[in-house]
């Protein structure tokens, strides 16, 4: 960089001085004029190469775009990431398309130890209806050394297989797995601090974040009780770790721990567990993730009375067998498999590929509460194809069969389109 600047400046001076013969003296002022144009563009260009590099790796668990700004030498990157969604659903349900998300990553690499990253998402295309405008995370890296860095900021809870890595590029379906929305309610970031660092084959993240807000859990699972970073109420912490295995080169062994209390400032403990095990394994053309995740919530009886209480009309009493259940215990599991056939061209793609996963979000339920009939215990099977001209780029069609125990949840065909950049 420093090469281009001195040998654009040498340019410069040598237009200055360069004899002119027979020129008047407008021509020779435009003459100059226009190279020092052309040349100062040239500088531009050089200056913002590196923020507008085209994604890589991923680094540290985030997707190819989220990753810029730790391979620039130094000052800002820009990336981003799109998606949009068509949903067509069986029986009376009216079908949908919405421009789900449009994301700008903005990170600043200060020198080689300090680093900002940055997501800003919007959301559902416009906030003057359903949308909205959000930081997805921003955090300040100190990067020590490989085994041991440190992070502190609006962090994403390391759990999962889709919660950090989820650019539309880099998972299979045209939405999430269901699981990876009920259970582990991505996407899920809290304010927070901690470490992380690559050890040999291991990779590992160790957080104490601001703990959920049980209050919003429902019977649909634990999705609501996110607090985003947005004036959480912090009266209870929770300690989320994160460790992955790399022996080989494609794939990828890992398992991840939430632990916390939910109570915040309801007079109510709420101790809430989520554990999950995932394999990601790419052999050649074969493409295989899988994930099992189970979920503890404790005195769910005390966090149904305190919600019920709170949703009452003043002075109304509400009885325990009236009360829809929030799950004392949640479970689901995932098995997706994909075939990515090279279509000659470059890095495209096309990928059939399936998914079958079944979850219970009311497993058990304390007794003397109602448990709806069957509505959150769901088998789900998944048949689509994946189709990426580039690898920057893709176009997602499947179709969902969905088996509730009361046959209440619609099958649906989906249609997606994603990039990053």
């Amino acid at each position: 960089m420093k090469f281009k600047k001195r040998f654009i400046y040498l340019m410069v001076a040598s237009a200055l001085v360069a004899p002119t013969v027979g020129v008047t003296q407008e021509a020779r002022i435009a003459e100059l004029e226009r190279k020092v144009e052309i040349l100062t563009q040239e500088l531009e260009r050089s200056n913002l190469q590196d923020a507008f590099a085209p994604p890589g790796d991923s680094v540290y668990g985030l997707g190819p775009a989220a990753s810029k700004v730790y391979s620039t030498d130094q000052g800002v990157s820009i990336g981003g990431y799109g998606e949009a969604l068509y949903e067509n659903f069986t029986g009376d349900n009216a079908s949908s398309a919405d421009f789900l998300r449009g994301v700008i990553y903005l990170g600043y690499k200060y020198d080689e130890k300090w680093i900002l990253n940055t997501e800003i998402e919007f959301e559902h295309a416009s906030t003057s209806k359903e949308g909205s405008a959000s930081v997805e995370f921003a955090y300040l890296d100190y990067l020590h050394k490989p085994g041991l860095n440190f992070r502190v900021g609006l962090l994403l809870v390391p759990v999962g297989l889709v919660n950090e890595l989820h650019e539309p590029v880099s998972f299979l379906g045209a939405r999430r797995p269901d699981i990876e929305n009920r259970i582990i309610p991505t996407t899920w970031r809290e304010n927070g601090l901690g470490i992380f660092g690559d050890i040999g084959d291991i990779s590992y993240k160790v957080y104490l974040v601001n703990g959920l807000r049980g209050e919003n859990f429902s019977a649909k699972g634990l999705r609501g009780g996110r607090q985003k970073g947005s004036e959480a109420v912090a009266d209870d912490l929770a300690i989320v770790a994160r460790a992955d295995w790399s022996p080989a080169p494609g794939l990828t062994l890992g398992t991840s721990l939430y632990t916390g209390s939910s109570g915040q400032d309801l007079d109510v403990g709420a101790a809430t567990e989520i554990i999950e095990a995932h394999l990601d394994w790419h052999h050649k053309a074969l493409l295989i993730r899988a994930l099992v995740t189970r979920a503890r919530v404790d005195d769910v009886d005390e966090l149904n009375r305190a919600i019920a209480t709170i949703n009452a009309a003043e002075g109304e009493a509400v009885a325990d067998a009236d009360i829809d259940s929030i799950g004392e215990e949640l479970s689901g599991w995932y098995l997706e498999i994909g075939y990515a056939r090279p279509l000659g061209e470059k890095d495209a793609t096309l990928t059939p590929f399936a998914r079958i996963e079944s979850y219970d979000t009311q497993e058990s339920v304390p007794t003397g509460f109602k448990a709806v009939s069957g509505t959150y215990d769901v088998d789900v099977i998944t048949v689509g194809v994946s189709y990426k001209p580039r690898a920057e780029i893709v176009f997602k069609a499947d179709y969902q069969f969905y088996d509730s125990a009361d046959s209440s949840v619609a099958d649906q065909f989906n249609l997606a389109m994603g990039y990053i950049f």
